[in-house]
Parts: C-alpha cells; sequence; structure tokens
C-alpha cells in the first residue's frame, strides 16, 4: 500500500500519470500478471487487490493510470461498476477487463463502453501477455496517429414529436444511428429529462452528467463528455437522463443552447430530441438548428399544433429547413386526409413512416435498432428517407466532398 500512499502524498499540480495499475480480485491472477509487469519496467506495487471496486474507490485520489487492468469477478453489476469507473477515468486511458462472466452481451456491452478487451477467467500467463501487448499497440497507435481534428462547429437537428406517441425517439434513436454508421462523430441529446428513451432503445442505461451539463454547461467538454455519455457504437454518444420525477429544476435561459454549442465543439452532427413543451421557453434550441423535424400523425389536434409550430418556428429560425413526417398514420383512424392535412398546414408531408409493429417489436426484442436489425425491411427505408430529406446538399458539393460529409452544411 506504499505505493498508493506515495501517489495520494504526491497528487498536487500536475502530477505525471503512472503508465500502469492492475486492480485483481484473486492472488492467482495477480501471481499471473506479476512478472508480466515487471518485464515492462512497470511497478509491481501498482497490483492492487480489491478489484474494480477498489479501482474506483483508489482513482478518485490518485493520478489516473494510461494503461489499467481491472477484475469484474466481484462485481454484482459489472456496467454500473464499468459506468463508475469511467466517471473517475481521464480520456484516453486504456482498460483491460477480466472476469468470470462468459456472456456476449457482456462482452459487446463493455466494448461499446469503450474497454479495449475482455478476458475470460481463468487467465493464463499467454492469454494476458498477448492482451497486454495488444493494449500497448493500441496506446501507441493512439499517440502515432494523433492529428488536429475538424474544428469547424457541428451542425444542429432538432426532432419535434407534435404529438406524443408518434414515434419521435425511435425515429431519432435511428437516423443518429444511420449517420454513426457512415462514420460520423454523432450525438444524441435527448431533453426528455425524466422519462427520455433514448438509452433505452440500444437497452442501456443512460450517463448521469445531463443534470450536472445543464447546471454548468461551461464545464462540458471533450473530458466531461468521456463521462457523461455512453456509447451504443463507436461514432455515437447518448446524453439524456432519467432523473426522479421533480427532482431537476427547468434549464436556465441560455444553458440549454450553451449545452449544444459545446456539443457541436466536439462533435459533427449534434441530433436533439426535444420534448414539444420545451418548445416555447427554449426557442434557442431552435435558432441554431440547420435542420427541424416534424413528427406528427394526420389528427385535427396534430394539425392545429403543427400550423403553430411551423408559425414559431418561421419566426425563430427563419433559416432552418422544415420538414414534415408524418408517423403512426395507419395504427389508428385517421381524422384528416393526407391531402387536407397538407393544405392545413401549408406544408407538404416529405416522409411517411409505415406503421409495422411486428418488426419494431422483432428488433426491440433483440434489443437492435430497426436499421440495424431489419435494415431492408420498409419501416428502416422509411427512417433512411428521412436521413436523406435533412442531409440534401448541392450535386456539386457532393461531388467534390462527398454528401454526408455536408449533412449540417452550414447556413450562410
Amino acid at each position: 500500500m506504499n505505493a498508493v500512499s506515495n501517489i495520494l502524498d504526491g497528487q498536487q499540480g500536475d502530477t505525471p500519470r503512472p503508465a500502469f495499475a492492475a486492480f485483481m480480485c484473486d492472488e492467482m491472477s495477480s501471481q499471473i500478471l506479476h512478472p508480466l509487469v515487471v518485464e515492462r519496467g512497470w511497478s509491481a506495487d501498482m497490483v492492487f487487490a480489491g478489484g474494480i471496486a477498489a479501482g474506483v474507490r483508489m482513482l478518485g485520489g490518485m493520478a489516473c493510470p494510461e494503461f489499467m487492468i481491472v477484475d469484474l469477478s466481484e462485481s454484482t453489476d459489472p456496467r454500473a461498476d464499468m459506468q463508475s469507473l469511467a466517471d473517475v477515468c481521464e480520456a484516453g486511458t486504456v482498460v483491460l477487463a477480466v472476469g468470470t462472466i462468459n456472456d456476449v452481451t457482456l462482452y459487446r456491452d463493455l466494448m461499446n463502453a469503450g474497454v479495449h478487451d475482455y478476458l475470460v477467467k481463468p487467465l493464463s500467463a499467454d492469454m494476458l501477455n498477448e492482451a497486454i501487448i495488444m493494449a500497448q499497440e493500441a496506446m501507441m497507435v493512439t499517440e502515432v496517429d494523433e492529428e488536429p481534428e475538424d474544428t469547424t462547429p457541428g451542425e444542429r437537428a432538432v426532432f419535434i414529436g407534435v404529438r406524443g406517441g408518434v414515434g419521435t425517439s425511435t425515429l431519432v434513436s435511428n437516423v443518429a444511428w444511420l449517420m454513426a454508421e457512415r462514420n460520423e462523430k454523432t450525438v444524441l441529446l435527448d431533453l426528455d429529462l425524466y422519462f427520455g428513451t433514448s438509452a433505452m432503445q440500444f437497452d442501456l442505461e443512460p450517463g448521469r452528467g445531463l443534470s450536472d451539463a445543464l447546471e454548468n454547461p461551461d464545464r462540458v467538454d471533450g473530458l466531461f463528455l468521456e463521462r457523461a455519455v455512453v456509447k451504443p457504437h463507436a461514432n455515437l454518444a447518448i446524453l439524456g437522463s432519467e432523473a426522479p420525477v421533480g427532482s431537476l429544476q427547468e434549464p436556465v435561459n441560455g444553458s440549454l443552447q450553451q449545452l449544444v454549442g459545446s456539443l457541436a465543439e466536439n462533435f459533427k452532427n449534434v441530433v436533439v430530441d426535444v420534448p414539444r413543451q420545451m418548445v416555447g421557453n427554449h426557442s434557442d434550441l431552435l435558432s441554431a438548428a440547420k435542420d427541424i423535424v416534424l413528427v406528427t400523425d394526420y389528427s385535427l389536434t396534430a394539425a392545429r399544433d403543427c400550423i403553430r409550430l411551423l408559425a414559431h418556428i418561421k419566426q425563430v429560425s427563419p433559416n432552418a429547413s422544415v420538414h414534415v413526417v408524418a408517423s403512426n398514420t395507419t395504427a389508428t383512424p385517421q381524422e384528416v386526409e393526407q391531402k387536407d392535412f397538407e393544405n392545413s398546414i401549408e406544408h407538404e408531408t416529405d416522409v411517411t413512416i409505415p406503421s409495422d409493429l411486428k418488426t419494431l417489436m422483432a428488433s426491440g426484442q433483440r434489443s437492435k435498432l430497426v436499421v440495424d436489425d431489419a435494415a431492408t425491411s420498409k419501416l428502416a427505408l422509411a427512417y433512411k428517407d428521412v436521413l436523406s430529406a435533412i442531409s440534401a446538399v448541392d450535386e456539386d458539393a457532393e461531388a467534390d466532398n462527398g454528401w454526408f460529409s455536408k449533412l449540417f452544411k452550414k447556413s450562410a
């Protein structure tokens, strides 16, 4: 424990990060690891007992190692414990996890959370050595390949459900996934603070950082986001909340705009799922958006509210491209025919989402999105049509730069 004391005592100012630390649960695994640590010139004193729980406790007061091995064997909730570890880790830390659970879903979840690899016990020296070599190579590639990123702020696409139950959050999640699949760094911001479902769409629990981000939007940077978001895809981050009802205050004026602006500095695409009741008090969300998507059905109430929202958007965001997406139009009898609906709101329906509960349920049971699980279904094709609608670009620019790179082309 002297190594820990030394680190804690020296944790002032710009303390260099240690190269390595391990938090193991059993003596046998520690004995296998020790010679591999020593031969690399790392300190054997940096192999600690207590598993991931000890790691979370100790990292709260010590410099975060560049490379960590954490043992999940005694964890009752590996996913939650890994999230707790992420909360105290620095960005860029390479984490190798080991444990006793041999489960493909757990492996996938850990990989999506950013873990470099997961080894199932019992460990062998060869297995562990190979995993460490691969982790070291990953660290070297990261250092060598670091290049200045495109600093052009990402643009925003805002989705608003005109009525509840029209599938807005499902649409948003599928569109965001399609963006990520195009190798575009994308963030999905779910502003339904109490009942948001964006993380649930991916069978994940939302990160715990959205409430902090709203209270202190100036804190939002790359390091903060590493801890605050959950990642179902290497290119897709979700910032959401399932806060206890009544526990949060209404975001102060300007905080949402500042939050979205900070996200745009870190992501190519910012997709915002905005509850309709927030639109009136937070028009700043709309003012900077390139694309605004209204998701509606063909009801009298929806027609009335579309008219009101379109008028509001014209006033606060006159340069935005507005798209009307009709969803859930066949699940219940239509109160208004499509042509009459379009005439009343003075806007055509850009895309119609078919009602396909069977496909939705089948994909949901497999914890997948429709565009990933049933990519050729009519439902998936409709979601892709929405992406195409909000990514329309000049053909000459498309030829020069690729159509997806212009998805959120900045307005003049």
